[in-house]
């Protein structure tokens, strides 16, 4: 394809990036600006029609989330989720630390659209220097009147401020981070009713990610439609790729979604370490099924990866070549996922440590072919049965690992 020009990371690698007056030389806060000059039933308009699902790994169209929030609530909050947890995902760390005022003016953009007159941040407690960040950009924010009372002149008032999770990978569930925000353990809510009727507090609440509102400002300062002419039909707009593994050259990379894995790997991360074959990818973070390196080819959109048999996600590709110990691989992500996981419900909480059990002993060479079958059962009865996403995510490394190369499997159980 032709070359890009980075819009969600054009200002990463100024120098002082972070800081306000860098933003603002390069044209932050206008489209604060013109969006407080839209009504808010406009600016949702303009987001619905720009045709934006959130970054954050479910894909929700955005501006029909803003559109579930209540109009006649007094009192709404919006959730700023920083929590960036899932294994091969750092793309909302590098907006983080080196833009934060994309992020802010998306949130101010964003809380005025759904009237929302307070927003929390919740970020990841081992971002340390995101956490300085954040906290700094909204203090620079409130000195030039983009936050607090009466911003701009235009009567709307909104305060931000920065809540540092304990390190739980489950606070990204929305329902979760709500409950740790309210300064409880994070585990995740029955859904309905959603935080749109009911969240923090009791009262209505929106939660973004971070790269979903880094868009925002872009949206309403070019249109609705120049960001719906990007991405193919049904994913629109641009996607940071984290890219990691076996490449010449990990990082990350903006491009419109619908550009393929083969381009991503091979023109924008160097391309595999040592001219080695591709074995298996992983598209969108540790929690969406692998793909064979034969499927290269495959756009990275949310429904071109779905027919490959996968998911988008956070956009998190990682890639194995041949030396890769497939066994090995999931037997360290279910691992990261055991650990992790809240205890809430059975399935996720005792099937995920007899999956890992069964893992273990196979990887040291004492697992039989009955063990292989035990795992896939086990997986089977986790998928779909628990009380949040995470049981499905936990097993979908286990399940397409056993449909893709079950030969590897069997070849630990035979001892080879």
């Amino acid at each position: 394809m032709a070359h890009w020009e980075p819009v969600l990371l054009a200002n990463v690698d100024r120098p002082n990036s972070e800081k306000i007056d860098t933003y603002l030389k390069h044209g932050g806060y206008k489209a604060l600006r013109k969006a407080l000059s839209m009504t808010p039933e406009s600016v949702i308009a303009e987001v619905k029609a720009s045709g934006l699902r959130g970054r954050g790994g479910a894909g929700f169209p955005t501006g029909t989330k803003w559109g579930f929030m209540p109009k006649d609530a007094p009192v709404k909050y919006l959730a700023v989720n920083t929590d960036e947890g899932e294994p091969g995902t750092f793309k909302d760390r590098l907006i983080v630390e080196r833009d934060p005022h994309s992020i802010l003016e998306g949130v101010i953009i964003t809380a005025y659209a759904v009237g929302a007159h307070r927003a929390f941040v919740y970020i990841r407690g081992e971002f340390f220097l995101g956490v300085k960040r954040w906290i700094k950009a909204i203090s620079d924010a409130y000195q030039h009147g983009f936050l607090g009372r009466d911003i701009l002149g235009t009567g709307f008032d909104l305060d931000v401020s920065v809540h540092r999770g304990a390190g739980a990978y489950i606070c990204g569930e929305e329902t979760a981070m709500i409950e740790s925000l309210e300064g409880k353990r994070g585990i995740p809510r029955q859904k309905p009713p959603f935080p749109a009727n009911r969240g923090i507090w009791g009262k209505p609440t929106l939660v973004q990610n971070c790269e979903t509102l880094a868009n925002i400002p872009h949206i309403v300062l070019r249109g609705a439609g120049w960001y719906a002419g990007i991405g193919t039909e049904q994913s629109k707009g641009i996607k940071i790729f984290c890219v990691s593994g076996h490449v010449n050259r990990p990082g990350n990379f903006e491009l419109p979604l619908g550009t393929t894995l083969k381009e991503i790997i091979y023109e924008h991360a160097g391309g595999v370490r040592k001219g080695r074959e591709i074995k298996a990818i992983v598209p969108g973070g540790a929690s969406t099924p692998l793909l064979r390196g034969d499927r290269v080819f495959t756009p990275m959109a949310f429904e071109t990866l779905k027919e490959a048999g996968s998911a988008l996600g956070t956009g998190a590709v990682i890639v194995m070549d041949q030396t890769t110990d497939i066994v090995e691989v999931v037997r360290r992500t279910m691992r990261f996922f055991v650990h992790e996981s809240c205890g809430n419900c059975l399935p996720c909480r005792v099937g995920g440590h007899n999956i890992l059990s069964l893992l273990e002993k196979l990887t040291a060479g004492t697992g039989t072919m009955k063990d292989i079958d035990e795992i896939e059962y086990l997986a089977n009865g986790i998928t779909g049965r628990t009380f949040c996403p995470m049981g499905t995510g936990m097993v979908e490394p286990v399940l397409s690992s056993l449909k893709l190369f079950r030969g590897e499997y069997e070849a630990k159980a035979a001892g080879r």
